[in-house]
């Protein structure tokens, strides 16, 4: 089957477990209770983090409906390869029902992705609720959320042209007056399903905070929708408490969930039983061998702070094989612990269970993140910091510059030795050292072009190619009509004909 809205669609033979193209497209509660199978129990998308493997952990243990990694509308368009490796390829009959994820900040391109995703997924889901960095580069996620038109307009065209419902994941206003006129706007533009995450987009990372539940409610009783909350969810308790509290018709967790995969079952299993599960449904859904690390990572978080060494191995290993190995060894060296503990003994750390058992991890704010770099509370940024002693001194370094240091150890990161570029005429950017136009090289590519002039800096010889085409196509002339190199002179039409020609050749360049 072809649908003919600009590009193919894959067929029911393709993928023969892809029904929701033939369903009829229910609505708000009725979608709810009937497509999502009036789920309570919800999995985040997360970036590199809720993949097809993840997801079926998830489901075995309790999970009734989860949600795909964010994904780019732009590339997903564009790209047959990230749609095969994000979603073709991760096809799977268990794996229902299915909600697609996708950030964008243009209607077309969003309801055109959304269009080549309908046929894998139960709804399409878009991301207003991503408060990083990278989202607010890319103009989309929170940072939309002061775009009411522009928003109504991507939903409006999103509910006429899918064959699926259309869901968005928010972060709340401070006002909670406003975030329920947005909640609305969202609802009467044509969302079916609203998940509210109950902090701000400036509440992340040691900034976190607690999320308002508060907000969540009002957004509940203010629309006709299903709602989800999301936020401070870290065992089942929390979940039952937030669906007392405000409402909602299910809680999506996300950190809670990738720290104990058992959460909506209630259960603290240990966190070996966990990993080595996850590693077998690994072998059978293969994904990025990063993915496995950070998952490994967080389930074993409390563990590898003990074990650090195996913690630095667990970082290096390169295969799935090497992974295998460093999470039997976590798990020989617990159950040693757990062989000589004595009688009485009590989690340290002020953990609510041993290390071994999977549990909630919680965020420290930013001076107990501080005292936890062993760095002063006064002019620390939010990165972690790590005290390195150089010439006498100690200097506050990252990371990121620790590694730097490790390759070249005579690297500075004094700002005052910074070497100090001059700018480009044109835009600011450093421009090259060797430039005739004194520019960057986009800029002197630009104006180069203009002036059919060469730029030896840059490397950008337009002027020496328009001249060696002219010379070849007064070659070709000369062969093909003899008579013109015996007259020794040249059309001047001819030759305005043949610049219009070369220019056009250089622009394919």
């Amino acid at each position: 089957m072809q649908l003919q809205c600009g590009f193919l669609l894959s067929t029911a033979t393709h993928f023969p477990f892809s029904f929701s193209a033939k369903m009829p497209k229910l609505r708000g509660e009725a979608f709810w209770r009937e497509t999502l199978r009036s789920a309570h129990y919800v999995v985040a998308p997360m970036v590199d983090q809720s993949e097809l493997a993840w997801r079926l952990l998830s489901r075995r243990h309790g999970a009734q409906l989860c949600y795909t990694p964010m994904l780019h509308a732009q590339v997903f368009l564009r790209d047959a390869n990230y749609r095969r490796e994000n979603l073709y390829d991760e096809a799977c009959p268990e794996d229902r029902p299915l909600i697609v994820q996708f950030c964008a900040n243009d209607p077309e391109v969003f309801v055109q992705a959304a269009l080549l995703a309908q046929d894998y997924c139960d709804a399409i889901d878009l991301n207003l609720g991503c408060p990083q960095m990278i989202a607010k580069r890319g103009h989309y996620g929170a940072f939309l959320q002061e775009e009411w038109d522009l928003l109504q307009r991507m939903i409006l065209l999103a509910n006429e042209k899918l064959s699926v419902p259309i869901t968005c994941k928010i972060r709340v206003f401070p006002e909670i007056d406003k975030t329920v006129k947005y909640a609305q706007m969202l609802e009467k533009a044509g969302c079916q399903l609203l998940t509210v995450h109950g902090r701000t987009k400036e509440q992340k990372g040691p900034l976190a905070g607690v999320a308002s539940w508060e907000h969540i409610q009002a957004v509940r009783k203010a629309v006709n929708i299903p709602v989800f909350a999301n936020g401070n969810i870290q065992c089942l308790s929390d979940v039952e408490e937030c669906i007392r509290k405000t409402g909602v018709h299910g809680v999506m967790s996300a950190e809670g969930n990738l720290h104990n995969p058992a959460l909506f079952e209630g259960r603290n299993p240990l966190v070996w039983e966990m990993a080595e599960e996850y590693l077998e449904i690994v072998q059978k859904y293969p994904c990025p061998l990063s993915y496995v690390r950070a998952h490994l990572f967080k389930l074993w978080h409390h563990t590898l702070q003990v074990y650090q060494q195996l913690r630095e191995e667990l970082a290096k290993v390169k295969t799935l094989e090497g992974i295998v190995d460093v999470n039997r060894e976590l798990k020989l060296r617990c159950q040693e612990e757990i062989a000589n503990q004595k009688e009485g003994e009590k989690p340290k750390e002020g953990l609510p269970f041993f290390h071994w058992i999977c549990q909630p991890y919680i965020r420290p704010g930013p001076k107990e993140r501080c005292k936890e770099n062993g760095a002063s509370e006064k002019g620390v940024r939010g990165k972690r910091a790590l005290e390195e002693e150089e010439d006498g001194n100690a200097e506050l370094l990252s990371k990121n510059k620790q590694k730097k240091k490790l390759r070249n150890p005579n690297k500075s990161f004094d700002p005052s030795l910074k070497p100090k570029y001059a700018k480009c005429d044109q835009c600011g950017n450093p421009k090259g050292n060797k430039c005739v136009f004194n520019m960057c090289r986009g800029c002197c590519k630009k104006s180069a072009f203009k002036a059919t002039a060469d730029c030896p800096g840059h490397g950008l010889l337009f002027k020496t190619k328009y001249e060696k085409s002219l010379l070849w196509q007064s070659s070709q002339r000369v062969i093909q009509n003899p008579e013109v190199s015996r007259r020794g002179d040249v059309d001047v039409g001819e030759t305005a004909v043949l610049k219009e020609a070369c220019d056009s050749a250089v622009l394919k360049l």
